[in-house]
């Protein structure tokens, strides 16, 4: 690989990381004759025509492999010696290796769900992308959904039949305002899950290490959540889980359960439907996940995250108040069973409220809260040491932290690692909004999407990089001249 550029380098290593090259020349049909473009220097040139900023174009693709040094395109199979000579690669047979490529990935009958084949392929490719250094630098993970318009002129809803692109289909979207006042668009919804730092860990280059896309019509949730297993299955750690009411607000078979049967940590926003009580078990309350004591304050089961922008007495007020609720949750007795069953205590009994039920509790100092009127006919959660809890109580809400405390707070700040993934895809500034393939079909999309993920990957990775190195180097300069070289780059110091 001497002479070649450092980008294209450090494409070729990801593409050869990966794997995928050999594993799709095994999906296409054999030819008399030989292709001159090879599967691993076409993924390495769409990469390139994204990585110099070009938009998502075959055309730019043959532009970019044939813009490359001659020692370059020799080594790639872009120039081969024919028997009439040297034979510079065309745009038809570029055009040709990609049209084989998303005929071998696609599904026999499209149904706006990405096949296996196709799903491996980019995990691979989005997982080669992230430097050995940061595969285990954290296990947290940012997860979302966003828009992306498909290619295909949408059709009104009742020509669905006629339209170009058969697997795309109409879903909704929030632009700039309440979701309430969003809109329809035509095409598709990718997911995508950021790595993000632990709650108590070193900060971490927010890179995307899955994606997928699908039809509208297809819950996104679900496909993450199947996404998220595989990721499991692949020997991979999965720490906290971070997501929206988008998520959480789904049955629980299709989110919540399937993250907790692999080891996840839920840290999602609740639903407005699915806050505070939410009935009973056994006489105590459930709330936002939890079980609290039957003389609970009303207002506090009623307490919501805080709005953006509040000022510190009004965080303060909020905190004080989350940490009065979090007196009257039953405590964990013992974790989940092999069943998942698990044993709450009564707060009195475990020692953070006085309760005249509890006559030991009657004995604790009286900075603590006191029930002074309980209940006439006493349920289990009263009498009882402790209740026995299936895993069908608060299945969907029930996550790491007491919504909406200040450690809740805290750790879901995280998310915004997946909203920024979302922008940078389609800030114009980057060049992603021009990087659009002119290609119906899910696949030749999520192809083109894996390998725009790889490039933005190995921009954030040399941005947190040269981050560091400038608070280094800051950290090494007297307080004088840190507060000039601020002055002179217009920050305040």
């Amino acid at each position: 690989m001497a002479g070649s550029s450092a980008p294209l380098a450090r494409l070729e290593q990801i593409t050869d990381t990966a794997g995928v090259a050999p594993l799709i020349e095994l999906a296409l049909p054999a030819g008399v004759r030989e292709r001159q473009l090879h599967v691993r220097t076409l993924l390495i040139g769409m990469q390139l025509a994204l990585a110099g900023g070009r938009p998502a174009y075959l055309t730019e693709v043959h532009a970019a492999l044939t813009a490359l040094p001659e020692d370059d395109q020799h080594r790639l199979g872009v120039i081969t010696e024919w028997k009439t000579g040297p034979h510079l690669l065309t745009y038809r047979q570029v055009e040709h290796t990609h049209r084989r490529v998303t005929a071998a990935l696609a599904k026999d009958q499209p149904d706006g769900a990405p096949p296996a084949l196709l799903q491996q392929v980019c995990d691979q490719l989005a997982e080669a992308s992230i430097p050995a250094a940061y595969k285990k630098a954290s296990s947290s993970l940012a997860g979302d959904w966003t828009d992306v318009p498909a290619w295909a002129r949408a059709v009104p809803h009742e020509q669905a039949g006629a339209r170009a692109d058969p697997e795309a289909g109409w879903g909704h979207r929030n632009v700039g305002r309440a979701i309430e006042e969003g809109e329809m668009f035509f095409g598709y919804y990718l997911s995508a899950l950021i790595m993000v730092a632990g709650e108590h860990g070193l900060p971490v280059p927010e890179l995307a290490r899955r994606i997928t896309a699908g039809n509208p019509g297809r819950d996104p949730a679900a496909a993450l959540a199947g996404v998220l297993a595989d990721l499991a299955a692949s020997g991979i750690a999965l720490g906290d889980v971070i997501t929206d009411s988008g998520y959480s607000h789904r049955v629980p078979a299709t989110w919540a359960s399937p993250l907790r049967a692999v080891g996840a940590e839920l840290v999602h926003d609740l639903h407005p439907c699915d806050r505070g009580p939410q009935g009973t078990h056994q006489g105590s309350i459930i709330a936002n996940g939890n079980l609290y004591c039957p003389q609970t304050p009303g207002p506090l089961l009623e307490l919501v995250p805080l709005p953006p922008g509040a000022s510190a007495a009004e965080v303060a007020a909020h905190d004080q108040q989350t940490a009065e609720l979090a007196r009257y949750k039953l405590g964990l007795h013992t974790g989940e069973d092999a069943d998942g069953y698990r044993r709450h205590a009564c707060p009195a009994a475990a020692g953070k409220i006085r309760c005249p039920l509890r006559p030991e509790s009657m004995t604790l100092s009286r900075d603590r809260p006191e029930i002074l009127t309980p209940p006439g006919h006493p349920q289990p959660c009263c009498t009882q040491h402790t209740i026995t809890v299936p895993p069908t109580v608060a299945e969907k809400t029930r996550q790491k932290h007491d919504y909406p405390s200040a450690q809740w707070r805290q750790s879901y700040k995280r998310r915004t690692a997946a909203e920024r993934y979302n922008a940078s895809i389609k800030d114009r500034a980057t060049g992603s909004t021009d990087c659009w393939i002119r290609l119906p079909g899910l696949t030749p999309l999520l192809l083109w999407l894996t390998c725009l993920t790889v490039v933005r990957n190995q921009r954030t990775v040399q941005a947190f990089q040269a981050r560091h190195e400038r608070q280094a180097r800051a950290a090494g300069q007297p307080p004088a001249r840190r507060r000039e070289l601020a002055g002179a780059a217009g920050v305040p110091p």
